[in-house]
């Protein structure tokens, strides 16, 4: 009788069954409390489970109640805490437990899109691609009055985000508290994750020499935007390579220094554009240590293109879900809540990629 009765659902509304399912499996109360106690440095759980919290800030985030506290209203009888209790597990939300959420949401998901068997074809053979981009979170109402139309007002904290644009998933994330650092701060942290044969594509605030020596260190590749401040020594004389839809290709071959006088020989790849950027740039450089028989010139530009997954994911989780409360000013509090928004990107990325499997990449993405 249960198995007919499920059975109409998925006939009737699969889509809906699966978002379900894959909700159930992602917010499993045990496991979830289980990556609380695992993670967790100072605090502890008492009364509030951390499984409760995570039922209560995903109806937030899907934009079900409108803030954290008509969640919690609707759902005072359940919770069994007082409003302040919830509101001090959230502003004390220790930043390591953000970030093994979204690690456990990517693992668990991963395995699932695998199934799918869509996008086969590697975005470069024998290499793992990595797209990291910062995101700053925009100061709150939680501030002080004369502070609040200031722009250099305090900002409840700042992200590194890890996407996996083979799946579409965001598989790391790295918090700073202070909003108002560069994302360079978090690097080390990020460089410690880098495995060998992937490649790491990323915008010039990541073009550091301490970053590309540990890249290449750790025996792993990236393809990223020259930063103006990187100085670089000229090895070989510009070369047009050819034409992409974006502009002429040039390539010549430089060296970087690091701080002991190590030298890294790179390619420089250089995009006379046909149209300037946004920012008024009518050249982009973008510096590889990939082999040319790896990846040449044009095959360089294509991957760094790729970069713009990254921005897509911020758009969706900005426009779709409700990554920024304006209720929480506690860096903790806000970056958490960022994480729950990347989750829930996550599990729609997995429908996607369900959806695709079955109607075809093309269509789901039209």
């Amino acid at each position: 009788m249960i198995n007919a009765i499920f059975s109409q659902f998925v006939e009737a509304s699969p889509i809906t069954v699966m978002v379900r399912g894959i909700m159930e499996r992602i917010f499993d109360p045990l496991t979830l409390d289980e990556l609380f106690e695992t993670h967790a440095v100072k605090q502890y759980t008492r009364e509030l489970m951390f499984s409760n919290v995570v039922s209560l800030m995903s109806l937030v985030v899907s934009g079900i109640h409108p803030s954290v506290s008509a969640a919690y209203k609707a759902l005072e009888k359940d919770l069994g805490v007082s409003r302040p209790a919830l509101y001090g597990k959230l502003n004390g939300m220790e930043l390591d437990i953000s970030q093994g959420l979204v690690r456990y949401s990517a693992s668990n998901l991963e395995s699932l899109i695998d199934e799918f068997e869509v996008n086969q074809t590697q975005l470069l053979a024998g290499y793992e691609v990595k797209i990291a981009d910062g995101n700053h979170l925009s100061g709150t109402e939680h501030r002080l009055k004369v502070l609040r139309n200031n722009l250099s007002k305090a900002l409840p904290g700042k992200s590194i985000a890890v996407l996996d644009p083979q799946k579409m998933l965001v598989t790391d994330i790295f918090h700073g508290s202070d909003g108002h650092a560069q994302e360079r701060t978090m690097l080390p942290e990020l460089i410690e994750t880098v495995q060998a044969q992937q490649v790491w594509i990323a915008d010039r605030n990541f073009c550091t020499r301490k970053f590309l020596f540990g890249i290449v260190r750790r025996g792993s590749d990236f393809v990223i935007r020259q930063h103006k401040s990187l100085p670089v020594q000229e090895i070989s004389a510009l070369q047009e390579i050819g034409e992409t839809k974006t502009g002429k290709v040039y390539e010549q071959q430089v060296q970087i220094r690091n701080a002991d006088g190590l030298s890294l020989p790179l390619r420089r790849v250089l995009i006379e554009l046909h149209k300037p950027t946004r920012h008024g740039d009518k050249v982009v450089a973008i510096l590889t240590h990939l082999p040319r028989s790896d990846a040449d010139a044009i095959t360089i530009t294509q991957l760094y293109l790729t970069r713009w997954n990254i921005e897509g994911m911020f758009q969706v989780i900005t426009d779709t879900f409700n990554c920024e409360l304006n209720t929480l000013g506690y860096p903790k509090a806000a970056l958490f809540v960022f994480c729950m928004a990347v989750v829930a990107f996550n599990i729609l990325s997995t429908v996607k990629a369900a959806l695709k499997s079955v109607h075809g990449v093309g269509k789901v993405e039209a």
